[in-house]
Formats: structure tokens, sequence, C-alpha cells
């Protein structure tokens, strides 16, 4: 038989057994139901039909309109009716009358909200809100002069009726755990300080319980947005109470209530607490900052309003407060948290109240002073807080005192050789604890250190006649040599060789000309003196580098 006739006689046997693998496989596909035909290529994008995606996102569009908005829209709509409704004289009817039915309408929201959860969904949760804002409407009501009130609204029953009527709100914002509903809460009860703020200390306790309240809701329920939300809300409460409510029709004036400012600086720390009391493991977020900057810049903006304009005589002893007040927040937010965007804010607010408590204390160019040894110790807490901004920030204030002192200080009086120690301390202070405020660059350092050496000369050509001047620089420049003898900084030397630098300037140019002879004789032959002195020293030094160095080398072999 020839070679290929197995393979001819083979074949008719493959092509039995592929015909039994396809009989096979549409057994199968039978029995599964899967259609066995071609599958049809989906319609390119660019083809008239539009894709499903397109429509889904469309319909998705369409029902959050028509269910949520729609929803709350018309929530607010009807609740601003019942709101219009609820004012209304009705002199026909009992005093007491609208008011319960006020609170009927706002009890049968809240039976319907309950009962048809399920079905209203999204819209129960506004339903709640309404009965909640009719609920406090219809007790606002019984106390309003315009609707024959029963009680007056500045009376304490008007105001504990109020109260009672806020915590409720809180309670159920609570137990339904929404943080809007929390938030309106809120609104009420500040609403309630605004239109009530006949009884200052009632007002202002219910302020600070109001803040405290949603403080620990936030706290509780982890809602950060609305202490956020309650800030400015709060801020804007306490501006109308001090304003003697010109909402009600008084005057517009900074009323003079001495306690005033001091619950404000409480609302202050129980609004900073809620950020302090978040857990340790949770990292700290943007909104953590941008909270301590809102009640930085609002709180202490009213709190330096209102002292400055009601109590002026008072002012220092309540700046004073202020940063001891904040400072503390300052420390106890580094202190728990290692926080370095709310420190900073508390900090800087701290030592702002500070500065303004020395003007106020301080008459004539004194301030200058005590501004310099506030700059010191803005220094020193910096070390303790590790805030590098907290330095460069005091470093800009400290060039602002000596700009400021320069331009409105016509007849030195020594003043501005108490900058130049400053700016000593401040740099010494800064190398002393350089790794701990991270600074390894330096350049503070040399800023404090350029100041000086600006400083002093300034200071020393307005309090020494003209030719004694280049002594006095030239007793400058040894003190500089005798500071890195005994701190061994190449600096000082440096700061030493620019000072005799300058005073050989000073001398050609003013000297040679305006000097008495003999004067001019003996300040060239100090100068040149110490030049000489200087230039030995530094010689014997080099020889004694050279011999240390060849000494030091290996002997040769």
């Amino acid at each position: 038989m020839p070679p290929d006739s197995n393979q001819r006689s083979s074949e008719p046997n493959d092509a039995e057994r592929l015909a039994q693998l396809e009989a096979r496989l549409a057994r199968i596909e039978s029995y599964l139901g899967v259609s066995t035909e071609a599958p049809v290529l989906s319609t390119p994008p660019s083809a008239s039909v539009p894709p499903l995606a397109m429509t889904q996102t469309e319909d998705e569009l369409e029902f959050e309109v028509g269910q949520s908005w729609f929803a709350l829209a018309g929530i607010v709509v009807l609740t601003i009716g019942a709101a219009f409704l609820l004012l209304l004289p009705f002199a026909g009817l009992p005093v007491g009358v609208p008011a319960l039915a006020g609170g009927a309408l706002s009890a049968l929201l809240f039976a319907v909200a309950r009962v048809w959860r399920a079905a209203l969904g999204v819209a129960g949760a506004r339903l709640r809100g309404a009965a909640m804002a009719l609920l406090f409407l219809s007790a606002l009501r019984l106390f309003l002069p315009e609707t024959r009130c029963v009680f007056p609204l500045t009376s304490l029953v008007a105001g504990a009726t109020l109260a009672l009527v806020v915590a409720a709100n809180f309670v159920i914002a609570l137990q339904q755990k929404s943080s809007v509903l929390a938030s309106l809460a809120c609104l009420t009860g500040c609403v309630t300080v605004v239109v009530g703020g006949g009884m200052a200390w009632f007002a202002l306790t219910l302020l600070l319980l109001v803040v405290a309240a949603t403080v620990w809701a936030a706290h509780r329920h982890n809602w950060p947005g609305l202490t956020m939300a309650a800030i400015p809300i709060i801020a804007v409460t306490y501006l109308l109470w001090a304003l003697g409510n010109p909402l009600r029709g008084g005057a517009m004036h900074f009323v003079g209530v001495p306690f005033g400012p001091l619950f404000l600086l409480g609302c202050i720390v129980v609004l900073a607490a809620g950020a302090w009391l978040r857990p340790l493991e949770e990292p700290e977020g943007a909104w953590a900052g941008i909270a301590a900057l809102l009640t930085c810049g609002l709180g202490y903006g009213l709190f330096f309003a209102h002292t400055l304009m009601a109590f002026p005589s008072m002012a220092a002893p309540y700046q004073f407060t202020a940063f001891v007040g904040f400072l503390g927040l300052a420390t106890a937010f580094w202190v728990r948290r290692q926080s370095r965007a709310a420190t900073f804010l508390y900090a800087m607010t701290g030592y702002a109240a500070l500065t303004v408590a020395i003007f106020k204390l301080t008459a004539g160019s004194a301030v200058f002073v005590w501004l310099s040894v506030q700059s010191v110790v803005v220094v020193a807490t910096a070390i303790w807080f590790r805030s590098r901004f907290i330095v460069v920030a005091n470093f800009l204030i400290y060039v602002a005192i000596v700009v400021g002192y320069v331009i409105d200080v016509e007849n030195e009086s020594g003043i501005s050789l108490g900058f130049g120690i400053v700016a000593l301390v401040s740099a010494r202070i800064l190398n002393w604890q350089q790794d701990r405020l991270e600074l390894k660059t330096g350049l503070m350092r040399n800023s404090y250190l350029i100041g000086a050496f600006l400083v002093f000369p300034y200071a020393l050509y307005h309090l020494f006649s003209a030719k004694y001047v280049g002594l006095a620089w030239v007793g400058l420049a040894l003190g500089y040599y005798g500071l890195n003898l005994l701190v061994q900084n190449q600096k000082y030397r440096w700061m030493g060789h620019a000072t005799l630098l300058l005073t050989t300037c000073y001398l050609v140019v003013v000297g040679t000309s305006h000097f008495e002879p003999v004067y001019r004789v003996l300040s060239f032959l100090v100068l040149g003196t110490v030049l000489l002195i200087v230039s030995l020293v530094f010689t014997r030094l080099r020889k004694r580098q050279r011999s240390d160095a060849h000494v030091s080398l290996p002997p040769a072999t």
C-alpha cells in the first residue's frame, strides 16, 4: 500500500468525529435554550439610536427633580403660607386658638411623617422639618405683640416656652439622626435669642446652650458640616443681639452689657471643642482648618468690635482675657491633636488680642517697647508649638513694628536699641531650638541678625552726635567680636566685619568734610587701630590653622 493511503483512509474518521462533536454541542444548546444565531454587532455611537446610558441618566435627573426638589419646594412654600396664616391677628378668636391650631397642624405632620415613612420617602424628612418650624412659630405667636400676645416676648415665661420648643426640636433631630433637622433646631434657638433678647442673661445663656447642643450633636453623629453651618448663624445671632436687635425696630447701637463679650468667648471655646474632641485616630481634614478660621475671624471680630465700641475704658482687660482664651485653645489643640493649622490660627488670634491690649494700656512711644517684648514671647511660644508659620508671621510683625517706630517717632530715646536686642535674642532662641522648629536653612535666624545689624547703627546714629558716631560703631563692632568669642558663632564675626566696613565708609564720606580736626584725627586713628588689630588676629589664626593641618598629615613613607 502506498505511504499516503493511511492518511486518506483516516480523513473520514476525522470528519465523523467533527460531526459528532457538533451534534453534541447542538443538543447542549438546545437543552440550555441558547440561541445559535450569530450575535448582532451593536450600533456604533455615531448612529442615530440614543445610548441607553444617556436615557437612564436623563430619567434619573427627571426623577430627582420631580421627587426630591419638588417635594422640598412644595413643603417650604406650604410652611411659609402656614406661617403667614399664623401671624394674622384673628380678632374674632381667642388669643390662644391660632397657636393651638398651629400646634395641632404640627402634630399632624409629625404623625403623617411617622406613619407613612416608607411611602413618603424623601418627603417624610421634609415634613418633619416643616412640623418643627410650625411648632416653633405656633409657640412664638403666643408672645408677639402684633397678634394680641398672652405674655410679653421679653418675659421669662415667653423665653422659657420657646426654649422648651427649641429643646424638643433638638431631641427630634437627634432621634431622626438628621443634620438638616439639627441645623433647623439650631436656627430656631438663634431666632429665640434675637426676638427675645430683652433679658440679656437669659438670651446669652440660651445662645451658649444652643451652641453646646449643636456641637454635641455634630460630635455624636460625625456631622462636621453642622458645625461649619452653625458658626456663621451664631455669629449673626450675637451681632443682632449686640446691636440692640434692630430687626425689632430698636436703635442700632452696641449694648452695654458687660458680660456679653465673655459669653461670646464661651461660645468660641465650645465651638472649638467640637474639633478638639474628635477621635485622635481620625485624620484632620480641611474642614477643621476652615472651622478654626471662621471661629477666629467671625468670633474675635465680633469680640473686638463689641469691646472697643461699647467698653472703650475696659477694652484692655477684655482683650487680655481673649489672649488667654485663644492661647489656651492653641495649647489644647497642640497637646491633644498636634494640629498645625488650628494651633497657628488660635495662637495668632491670641497674639492679636494681646497687641490690642498693649495699645490700649500704653501711651506714646513706650508701646513699641512692650511690642518688642511681645515679639520675644511669640518666638518662645512658637518653639513650644513647633510652628514655623508663627515664626515667619512674628518676623513680619517685628519688621512692621520697627518701620512704624521709624515713621512715628521723631526724637530717638533709645527704644530702637531694644529692637536690636530683641532681634539678637530671637535669633539666639531660634539657633538654640532649630531642630525643634526644623529650621534647617537658617533663613529666619539670618533675617533677625540682619535686622539687628540695621537697627543698632540706626539707633547709635540718632543717640550720638555726628562726631561720635564712628567711635560708637567701632564699639558696636567690638561687641559683635565679643559675642563671637562667647557663643562661637561665625555670623557675629561677619556682623563685626560689616560694621567696620560701614564705619569706614561713614568716616570717609562724612568725617573728612564735617568733623572738627581733633575728632577727625581721633576717629581715623581709632578705626585704623582696630582694623589692624583685627587683621593681626586673623593672621595669627590662619597660621595656627595651617600649623595644625601640617601636624595632622601622616608621615611620608
